[in-house]
């Protein structure tokens, strides 16, 4: 017999293993088959049949043969645990694999690597399958430049999972974005946060009880002390998230109008920023008016989009965006950024 072919009648006997249940009256070849097929094991009764009467020699499987058809189930006892997953499962997270490659950090990934292999596998075992191929018919790509998860140093992250759980405070050396040397800081961890392609501890610092965001990548070493965390009180993760915690922001709402160009109009009408969005139109010209976080993320979006938006509302956005602008314009005239 070809590998292929054994390769797929093991699959599918472990998958009907899988399919059998604990008590009588059990279920029937016929259901077993229509499971199976479901499974992507394309098979027909009388197959489904001899293997459960040659499993039934190697397995405790047992039929109820008071009534026709007979109802196949586990004897009653019997604790063996079959491992493995469905078909769906396995696409699902062949989909899922190409997604977290891009996003996460390596010491996240190998955590579940194994998890992925034995996707693979699955699939693998199912060839010609057109159920097993969906996760050939699929990508996922970010939205973007698709940035590389930045290098987290071996044990930080171990480290920092140990001092969320113990609710411990963690000892880092901390180097800052903007430069100024390590320096050792306490933190009072609260909670582990993914944006993007990096990795954040959501954590406060000295006698400060607002929580800020200290990227683990900048962390050159971590180590949980014996020392318990202080967390803020009444503080729940999913309320900071959603009143824009996750935005880099102080979590202030604002009303942002602006002028923008139809293309961009109509990608905001299938996209809004918010529940609150509006756009309208006046003399031929689109505006936009939401209520969105006042946040950097907010900004680096606008000038993302320049010059498809012509900020009008609120003065100290404008504002903002403008001295942006003029920097970025002063540095391309003079062919060169400042120091």
């Amino acid at each position: 017999m070809p590998r292929a072919d054994k390769n797929s009648t093991l699959a599918r006997q472990w998958e009907l293993l899988k399919e059998l249940p604990r008590r009588r009256p059990g279920v029937t070849a016929r259901v077993l088959q229509e499971k199976l097929q479901a499974a992507g094991h394309p098979v027909s009764k009388r197959t489904v049949e001899r293997d459960l009467v040659g499993l039934s020699h190697v397995f405790p499987l047992l039929s109820n043969e008071r009534s026709k058809p007979f109802g196949w189930y586990w004897e009653e006892g019997a604790s063996l645990e079959i491992p493995g997953m469905d078909l769906a499962e396995a696409v699902s997270l062949g989909l899922l694999e190409d997604i977290l490659r891009q996003l996460v950090p390596p010491c996240f990934y190998s955590a579940i690597r194994n998890r992925f292999s034995e996707a693979q596998a699955k699939l693998d075992s199912l060839p010609g399958n057109r159920h097993a191929s969906w996760s050939d018919l699929v990508r996922y790509i970010p939205p973007g430049v698709p940035f590389l998860p930045p290098e987290i140093l071996p044990g930080v992250m171990r480290e920092v999972q140990e001092g969320l759980l113990q609710r411990l405070q963690i000892c880092v050396e901390y180097a800052g974005a903007s430069g100024g040397g390590i320096k050792e800081l306490h933190l009072h961890p609260v909670a582990l946060i993914q944006q993007g392609a990096r990795s954040y501890l959501l954590a406060s610092a000295f006698d400060y009880e607002k929580p800020l965001y200290y990227a683990l990548h900048r962390m050159h070493s971590a180590v949980v002390t014996d020392e318990q965390a202080r967390r803020p009180k009444g503080f729940d993760l999913d309320q900071f998230l959603q009143r824009g915690g996750g935005q880099f922001g102080e979590g202030r709402i604002i009303t942002l109008k602006a002028q923008v160009t139809d293309s961009l109009a109509d990608i905001l009408t299938e996209t809004p920023l918010s529940e609150e969005q509006k756009i309208s139109r006046r003399g031929g010209k689109a505006f936009l008016t939401a209520a969105v976080f006042d946040s950097w993320q907010l900004r680096y979006w606008i000038l993302s989009q320049t010059p498809s938006i012509l900020v009008r509302q609120p003065r100290s956005l404008r504002d903002d965006i403008l001295s942006a602008l003029q920097a970025s314009l002063e540095a391309y005239t003079n062919n060169e950024l400042p120091g």
